[in-house]
């Protein structure tokens, strides 16, 4: 259901004159005039900064110009209902401070020849600056409290450079990055404990805090197309969507295609990137998944290039409500459509997309009422992962992505699903899956669940291969790990426990505990 906001009215000339006059006598005020003083009600359209709105003019000018003007008087900003905006390559933002409406309107933006592909062309930002906590030497692993007083609640972003964690490990391996976290923090300091301090900090390089907005920000409605690049097939990313830098917003009922995809291309980072920010939520949205290009990655073979149209990184309280993918989620020419990074608390609620991926770690994270396609679930970080009535079509109902070490360090929660392996082509069914032989240094202990918990789930694997056992509850994991005479550089904990109540297996085959018992011998099973 859309959300229709009421703006206030001042019902009476007497009201409006007294409020005139306030406005230019209280020079004592001048701090907070701008927000009393602006009209809440007034609306301004891009057609009143010359926008043209035929789908050939270049539009971006006027654009960014009623944008800007908008944010001076916080009047809201509505398009025209039947224009379609051009938008070319420019070096420019349209930067978003107040609500906008672009309901009945469509967008070009033509990223055929771009002066900077780093730009985005709308960025949804707050007025409140951004503050250095520079006092703030050291942070300890689920400390609950900073030792600093902040002017309101805030998103933290803490780093440590000389620290490096998700060493990558396979085609695109790289030596890691920098130590990173997010944290909600009140203005006493006390840290949100769905925000907990993942790491010892013992040499904080930038820690930077985001003031989180009052009130909240809406964007609503508008049908944009984006004209792909045709540019050499290489990590060359693309960041020309709407960019989210500021907390409290919903994104409401955007529409987003893809025209003009060829052979070769430059990936995206996306059209929706949410960044150093919580409490975004993007509903009734329709999204596209890219076309798959490949390239020559670090460990010189071929690679598939990840490419996205929503991005969350560096994030809290992100909810994903309503969505839904353009083209087939199923398609395998596309790739998975969403990805994280450095990020806390993501929901997803009546999805349909074709993956959801946390990338360098998601700390708690809940899918519910849900489709996911051929990408399935790939996952690794941090605390309780939820999957409530939601089909998993995935090749394994998750990985556990092995290039970071195959690791959460928590509890799998797996409730009222249904899983059909590979989407229903012949496939062996793999509840967890993933890769750590124990010989490569990721930057931390490398965990599998601590407990996994499933109440209700449908495996329809009535499409297996030959000499087809059953199916799985772990994959192999480390195939070479066979007897007590193998030995890991950097050990693996496996998981301690599994308890399954209202399994229903289609093929009738046994459940399995793993292809490699040894390595999971010590796993008690509890099934009732």
């Amino acid at each position: 259901m859309k959300m229709i906001s009421a703006a206030p009215h001042i019902s009476t000339h007497g009201h409006r004159r007294w409020l005139s006059a306030f406005c230019i006598a209280g020079l004592l005020f001048q701090a907070v005039l701008p927000a009393v003083c602006a009209s809440s009600d007034k609306i301004v359209r891009y057609s009143e900064y010359g926008a043209v709105g035929d789908g050939v003019t270049d539009d971006f000018d006027a654009i960014v110009k009623t944008h800007a003007e908008a944010n001076k008087t916080g009047a809201k900003v509505r398009a025209d209902a039947g224009a379609t905006y051009y938008i070319g390559g420019a070096k420019k933002s349209a930067i978003i401070q107040t609500d906008t409406d672009w309901s009945g309107a469509r967008f070009i933006i033509d990223d055929t020849k771009v002066e900077n592909r780093q730009i985005n062309v709308f960025r949804v930002s707050s007025t409140l600056p951004p503050v250095q906590l520079k006092s703030v030497k050291t942070l300890r692993k689920n400390q609950d409290k900073l030792d600093v007083p902040l002017s309101r609640e805030s998103v933290v972003v803490v780093t440590d450079s000389t620290t490096k964690r998700y060493i990558r490990m396979g085609l695109n391996q790289n030596n890691g990055s920098a130590q990173t976290d997010v944290l909600v923090v009140d203005k006493n300091g006390s840290i949100d404990k769905k925000t907990p301090v993942l790491w010892d900090f013992d040499n904080i390089t930038s820690i930077t805090a985001h003031p989180i907005d009052s009130e909240t920000l809406t964007v609503r409605g508008g049908h944009f197309t984006t004209i792909a690049n045709r540019e050499e097939s290489r990590y060359a990313y693309y960041a020309r969507g709407l960019n989210i830098t500021r907390s409290n917003v919903v994104i409401d009922g955007i529409t987003h295609a893809v025209t003009g995809e060829v052979d070769h291309g430059a990936p995206y980072t996306g059209f929706i990137i949410i960044t150093n920010c919580a409490r975004v939520t993007v509903q009734n949205c329709m999204l596209s998944g890219r076309k798959i290009h490949s390239t020559i990655g670090r460990a010189n073979a071929r690679v598939s290039m990840g490419s996205y149209d929503i991005s969350v990184t560096r994030a809290s309280d992100v909810t994903f409500k309503n969505c839904r993918q353009l083209n087939d989620i199923h398609d395998g020419k596309y790739w998975g459509i969403f990805g994280s990074n450095f990020s806390k608390n993501i929901i997803f609620d009546n999805v349909e997309f074709s993956r959801f991926d946390a990338h360098m770690g998601v700390t708690n994270a809940t899918i519910k009422n849900s489709v996911l396609g051929h990408q399935g679930i790939n996952l690794i970080g941090s605390g309780v992962f939820l999957v409530e009535n939601t089909e998993v079509h995935g090749r394994n109902f998750i990985n556990l992505r092995s290039d970071y070490g195959s690791t959460w360090e928590g509890a799998i929660i797996i409730r009222n699903c249904e899983y059909t392996p590979d989407g229903g082509r012949r496939s062996d069914a793999v509840l967890i899956n993933g890769n750590n032989n124990g010989k490569h240094n990721f930057g931390y202990v490398c965990h599998m669940p601590k407990k996994i918990t499933i109440d209700g789930l449908v495996i329809n694997d009535t499409n297996p291969p030959a000499k087809y056992a059953g199916p799985k509850i772990f994959g192999a994991f480390n195939k070479a790990y066979t007897s007590d005479e193998y030995k890991e550089d950097y050990p693996y904990v496996t998981t301690g426990e599994v308890e399954i109540r209202n399994l229903k297996i289609k093929s009738g085959k046994p459940l399995v505990k793993s292809s490699n018992p040894f390595m999971f011998r010590n796993v008690r099973v509890t099934e009732r």
